[in-house]
Order: structure tokens, then sequence, then C-alpha cells
């Protein structure tokens, strides 16, 4: 029962905390847009495009299991319907966030929802990116495999997974920019951070 309200109002706080604020505070302090995502071809903008139309399929999984009559058509996945499988998804969500906004603090006015082609940003080695090139993506993954867990279903299956390898992509493209800003400088961090954990 606590998941069909935990669900939604996580949700919620999660796109307040860790998207709306950031973007508010870094568009506040530096005058720049922090949402680099654009509407061309290019493979950057294509993985911006294809990833809100996934996270899309979240609130139509949440609004399904609240309404439960609609529920049986995202193909639950009785077998984890558990307390204690919604209960590791609650505590996976609340922990990945929590870390994420901790990663999104110490990247100061460098954070960006994309690649920012048309400013230059500090290359950050501290904090949580001692331990990871690149921490809020983690927090991403793991939150996706929370909300899995919350509700497993076909679509929050599609969700994780289709999230999961456009993240992988996004961390590609964020690396070989970051290499041809920073060059050896990023260089030489590579070797010695994780690109996860």
């Amino acid at each position: 029962m606590i998941v069909k309200y935990f669900s939604p109002l996580f949700f919620l706080a999660y796109l307040l905390i860790a998207v709306v604020w950031p973007t508010v505070r870094t568009w506040r302090q530096t005058g720049i847009n922090p949402v680099t995502f654009g509407n061309t071809d290019s493979a950057h903008d294509y993985v911006g495009k294809i990833f809100k139309l996934i996270l899309a399929l979240i609130p139509v999984v949440i609004v399904a299991y609240f309404f439960k009559q609609f529920y049986p058509y995202l193909l639950p996945a009785g077998y984890l319907n558990s307390s204690t499988v919604q209960c590791v998804g609650i505590a996976l969500c609340l922990l990945s966030c929590f870390w994420t906004v901790i990663a999104q603090i110490q990247m100061g006015n460098s954070w960006r929802i994309g690649i920012d082609n048309n400013k230059s940003t500090d290359l950050i080695v501290s904090g949580l990116f001692k331990v990871s090139r690149n921490p809020i993506f983690p927090g991403m993954i793991f939150t996706l495999i929370g909300f899995f867990l919350m509700l497993p279903n076909a679509v929050s299956l599609l969700v994780m997974v289709t999230g999961y390898f456009l993240i992988q992509i996004q961390i590609r493209l964020e690396e070989e920019f970051l290499l041809k800003q920073h060059g050896r400088k990023y260089e030489e961090y590579k070797l010695q951070t994780r690109r996860l954990i």
C-alpha cells in the first residue's frame, strides 16, 4: 500500500530536487540554461529525445498502479510483487536520489543536462567525483532499478533497460567531449577514477 502513495510523491519530489532545482540554480547563478538537448539529428539530441519519451512512461506506470484496474495491462511480474522487494526499491530510490543531489551540488555551476558546446566548464575531480567520473549517472541507474522493484512490470522493465543503455551512450558522448575540452588533465583523471563506481 505504501508504494501506491510513495511512487507519485517520489516522482514529483525527484523532478523538483534533481531536475528543476539544479536547473533554476545554475540558470540564476550563471545566466546559462543548463538544459542543452536540442532538436537536431545528432546522437546527443537523439538520446535526449528518447530519454524524455522513456521517462514519460514513469507517470503512466504510477497512474496505472494507483487505479488498480489498469495495472494488469502493464503485465506485472507477480513473482516480484512482495513488500520486501518493494521496500528494497523504495530504499534504492531514496539513497540514489540523495547520491544524485550530492553529486549535483558538488558539480556547482558546471552541472548540465547534456553537453554544453558553447560554454567551458570546470573539470570536477573532488567529492563523489573521486569515486566516479560520472556520479550522477549511477544515481540515475539505481533510481530506475528502484522504480522497477517498486512497480515490477513490462513497462517499468522497458524504462529501466532502455534508460540504462541511453545513459551508457550519453556517458561516452560526454567523456569524448570532456577529453576534447580538458585534454591531458581528463586523460589522467580517467586513469585514476572509474567510469561509474
